[in-house]
């Protein structure tokens, strides 16, 4: 895995093989964050990377300069091994920068404020997608322009859901684009 852009391009991540991840293809990765590209300023966005694992999405995001990245993630030693590479990457809170080690619907029926990116790319076995995008939304988690985009296998369907707003597929990978209804004047 590498980033593949920001002020870390090409840095080279490299996760031991027994961490239990499926981290986002560099292939899949780079299409997303050229839909991104178009859609946000990097530099004002803060963002939440829910089953962070060792740290892919999250990484890309601190490279190309994001205000805030919180990466949520419950298994010890990808936390350890995503929290090592922010530490080699000279990073610390006062950038922004922070890893917890929780498990994500504990996390979001917590949670609070506002952001304007959560991203969650939960195993592709987990039987509760619909419950995270609940939560992101009875719990008003994303900012009045936010998003809320879900990695999932090409096969799960999210179409009929109320917000939401678009599917991109790449491979076996899909990503599934939500957003608050737009409220007209």
């Amino acid at each position: 895995m590498r980033i593949v852009s920001g002020k870390f391009r090409g840095k080279k991540i490299r996760a031991p093989k027994h961490l239990p991840v499926r981290p986002t293809t560099d292939m899949a990765k780079e299409s997303l964050f050229n839909i991104l590209n178009n859609k946000l300023y990097f530099e004002e966005v803060s963002v939440l990377d829910l089953f962070a694992g060792i740290g892919s999405i999250t990484l890309e995001f601190i490279s190309r300069g994001s205000t805030s990245v919180t990466a949520v993630e419950k298994h010890p030693e990808c936390v350890a091994f995503l929290q090592k590479t922010i530490d080699e990457l000279a990073l610390d809170s006062k950038e922004g920068v922070a890893v917890v080690r929780a498990d994500v619907l504990s996390y979001l029926t917590k949670a609070y404020g506002k952001t304007d990116v959560i991203f969650a790319d939960p195993p592709y076995e987990y039987e509760h997608y619909d419950e995270i995008i609940r939560l992101v939304f009875d719990r008003e988690l994303l900012a009045e322009d936010g998003c809320l985009i879900v990695e999932h296998d090409e096969r799960r369907s999210f179409d009929q859901h109320p917000h939401f707003k678009e599917r991109r597929k790449y491979g076996g990978v899909a990503f599934s684009f939500f957003a608050l209804d737009e409220v007209d004047d």
